[in-house]
């Protein structure tokens, strides 16, 4: 198959009869009354901002309303372990595009531990190349997700996948994101990683307290202040660590 040129998930918008209360959580959040902004790109849609500007709220959002758990998983894997769900999904409308794919997945950092656990109680570790989760260390996981289990011709939902991978498995998570693309595979992804916001075959949007706006790779914080630290590490490191008793 090739890469998709127009992509299944379109566009989010607020239901027209949705009850809606800006001055609470979450639609007091700038971004998520902005969400109405965002148009899909046909391959990978990044999402880039601070911590607490929106991101895994409007992931989990965007999940749920799709049909998968809150916490993760494929669409057959329906649980709850807490009671934490925000009720944007009931407020949201998807423009969906053809031809439908044929799988997907909701890889969520926080809560894989959750799908780890319910996947070794219900024996299916077929998807993930027959070993448990939990006998793998928590990148090894993650990649085994990336590699074993997504399968192509799917919509695929990762918020934070680096969150437990070295730079060398970010690296590696690129290169399956990009077959995956190659194989007709739409993404949505929340991360801080400036290796995987490097992907070409993507828009790159910043939550921020204005809301939402497409940025260029090279001008996200991620980029700028990791190139700034590296080149510059002995200079920001001494003024990091001084001790105001020096100054």
């Amino acid at each position: 198959m090739a890469r998709r040129t127009k992509p299944y998930l379109l566009h989010a918008s607020f239901r027209p009869d949705a009850e809606i209360d800006y001055g609470s959580y979450p639609f007091n959040i700038p971004a998520v009354r902005e969400l109405g902004n965002i148009d899909f790109h046909p391959n990978v849609t990044f999402f880039v901002g601070e911590n607490g500007s929106g991101k895994s709220t409007v992931m989990e959002g965007l999940a749920v309303a799709l049909g998968f758990g809150a916490e993760g998983g494929t669409k057959s894997v329906q649980f709850r372990t807490a009671e934490t769900i925000s009720p944007l999904h009931n407020s949201l409308r998807l423009a969906r595009g053809v031809p439908k794919p044929r799988d997907g997945y909701f890889l969520r950092a926080e809560s894989f531990f959750n799908v780890a656990t319910y996947m070794d109680e219900t024996g299916y570790l077929g998807g993930y190349g027959g070993k448990s989760l939990h006998t793998q260390s928590h990148g090894e996981s993650f990649m085994a997700v990336l590699v074993n289990k997504l399968r192509g011709d799917g919509i695929y939902l990762l918020d934070e996948p680096e969150a437990a991978l070295s730079p060398s498995r970010q690296l590696a998570a690129l290169s399956a994101i990009h077959q995956l693309v190659e194989d007709s595979s739409q993404f949505v992804i929340a991360t801080h990683s400036p290796v995987l916001l490097s992907y070409p075959h993507a828009k790159i949007i910043q939550f921020d307290d204005s809301g939402v706006s497409e940025v260029a790779f090279e001008d996200t914080e991620h980029f700028v202040v990791t190139r700034d630290f590296l080149n510059n590490y002995p200079n920001r490191l001494k003024r990091l660590l001084r001790d105001d008793t020096d100054a």
